[in-house]
């Protein structure tokens, strides 16, 4: 089998037997960038030299049975809102100067470097993450693998791609408002937005508290391995939870008993039928793997404007250090949200943060009853590239179709997507499981659960074949 299908635990298994190398998993994953990279536009910057190098370093270490962690010769892209030492943090914008300096990785990026895992690149962002779709004026629309012409999503779009095309098996995203569950829910992938303030953040999002980082992969069990490795403790993030490493320990566990309850349309939205028949039919295969299931809903009302006062008020901050000869040169969607949020009083945006704690307690209230929540990650499936919102939408804003997501980014609660179906014109349809705050391990093990027994994380996207 070519290196570039296997999942990273599959990789790390060869590694140890020695009948795979690092070095053969790295050039694969080259491979797939060299194959396909020209279709979905996944990568805004490579260093193949530099993955080499760091993939033959990797299987010095495996020969020598002194493998630096985790993650040892694991190749893996990063979102170009991340930062990397020595290499450029562009962040989808003309307005950064690609000369830098970049003395600094995030801590996320740090802990994979000492982990042992092989940067082979940076993957697409819109310009500053602002919305769900992944274009900008720097680098062009990323295409979805299952069809090109349609948007992978975003903002994550890239990271998304490119482990969906085997362009290495793990990325790290960040989720501001479904920014790594949109794209995974389009393109047929998995993912977690941890309890915020389990992957430290640094420097500090403009986004606040809204703005998470997570593990993007094929896999529960390869998205767990991720985030056990970026989770932790970093003296630059005010936020930062107590180092909590159990997500890769909790798979395999059982969800006999269980309390999962079901919700297709939060009892506001309006849901594809083909996206709702999907979701229902994953809670069935919850019921039949010995959970309680109970169809409900959390009882609140969409968050829509608090949530764009809260974000529109970020895109505000992350602008304003730019004057008008800038942003002209920037996606005019984000310089009129940072317009709107800057008009934004103080009045207004503590208004929107008391919509956001009463979320949190109506929540807190519901996990005490149900310790799962199921819904659809997005209401509809993946639509045409290169535009924020499908043709004839009635609304303007990304928003409007992402309200599944953007709730539990305001209450910091774990979110996971799974694939859990197709349409029937062959577009993944995604499944987000919640959990309550700190209980990522738990929504792991219920997504990895759930993989045991369907293959719908297995499909392979048209391009591969």
């Amino acid at each position: 089998m070519n290196p570039a299908d296997l999942t990273a635990v599959e990789l790390l298994t060869g590694y140890r037997s020695g009948e795979l190398s690092p070095v053969e998993a790295t050039r694969a994953a080259l491979g797939r960038i060299d194959a396909h990279d020209g279709t979905v536009n996944a990568f805004c910057l490579r260093d193949d030299d530099a993955a080499l190098a760091a993939a033959e370093e990797s299987a010095g270490r495996w020969r020598a049975g002194t493998p630096a962690g985790p993650l040892d010769g694991v190749p893996i892209s990063i979102k170009d809102l991340l930062l990397t030492v020595d290499r450029p943090t562009l962040r989808g914008s003309r307005t950064i100067d690609p000369a830098g300096p970049w003395p600094d990785d995030a801590p996320s990026v740090a802990r994979v470097r000492e982990a042992g895992a092989v940067i082979i690149g940076k993957t697409t962002t819109p310009e500053y993450g602002w919305k769900g779709v992944t274009d900008s004026p720097l680098t062009g629309a990323t295409g979805n693998p299952w069809d090109p012409a349609r948007t992978a999503g975003g903002s994550s779009g890239g990271s998304a791609v490119a482990v969906g095309l085997g362009m290495g098996p793990l990325s790290i995203g960040t989720d501001g408002g479904g920014s790594v569950r949109i794209p995974a829910g389009f393109t047929g992938t998995t993912t977690i937005k941890p309890t915020y303030g389990r992957v430290p953040a640094w420097p500090a999002s403009p986004y606040g508290t809204l703005a998470h980082i997570g593990p993007m992969a094929r896999t529960a069990a390869d998205a767990a391995l991720l985030l056990d490795v970026i989770s932790g403790f970093d003296s630059r993030d005010p936020w930062a939870l107590a180092p909590v490493r159990d997500a890769e320990a909790a798979i395999g566990q059982a969800i006999t008993g269980k309390r999962i309850a079901v919700s297709r349309d939060l009892g506001y939205v309006d849901v594809d039928p083909e996206v709702a028949a999907a979701v229902t039919a994953a809670a069935e295969v919850f019921a039949g793997l010995g959970a309680h299931v109970e169809e409900t809903d959390p009882g609140f009302t969409d968050p829509i404007e608090a949530f764009e006062t809260l974000w529109f008020s970020g895109a505000a901050k992350s602008l304003e250090h730019l004057g008008p000869e800038q942003r002209a040169r920037m996606d005019p969607g984000l310089v009129e949200i940072a317009e709107q949020g800057a008009r934004c009083t103080a009045v207004e945006y503590l208004r929107a943060m008391a919509v956001r704690n009463e979320m949190g307690i109506r929540m807190g209230e519901f996990h005490a009853r149900h310790d799962l929540l199921l819904t659809p990650t997005l209401p509809i499936t993946a639509f045409e590239i290169g535009v924020e919102v499908p043709s004839g939408w009635p609304h303007r804003r990304w928003t409007t179709w992402t309200p599944f997501t953007y709730p539990f980014n305001m209450t910091q609660q774990p979110a996971a997507s799974v694939p859990c179906g197709f349409s029937r014109a062959g577009l993944p349809i995604g499944l987000q499981i919640v959990g309550p705050r700190h209980a990522d391990a738990a929504v792991l093990a219920a997504a990895h659960a759930y993989q045991t027994v369907t293959d719908w994380h297995t499909r392979r996207p048209p391009l591969l074949g």
